[in-house]
């Protein structure tokens, strides 16, 4: 398996508890539950994927002098 597969399990699990802080039920209309889960799902997506891309190239791209 790839680094980066493993990179984006650590990132995942790194997102979803940093999402577990987030409070955001001041935002969304009452009775919208399923729409906030949506949000929040496709906001853990793009983190997840930005930040793995974003170490990922960082590590690869940057070299060392």
């Amino acid at each position: 398996m790839s680094a980066k597969y493993f990179l984006y399990l650590f990132v995942t699990v790194l997102v979803v508890f940093a999402m577990d802080s987030i409070n955001l039920n001041g935002v969304f209309k009452k009775n919208k539950i399923f729409q906030a889960r949506i949000l929040y799902f496709l906001i853990a997506l793009a983190l997840i994927y930005l930040i793995t891309n974003f170490i990922w190239d960082f590590f690869t791209v940057t070299k060392i002098v």
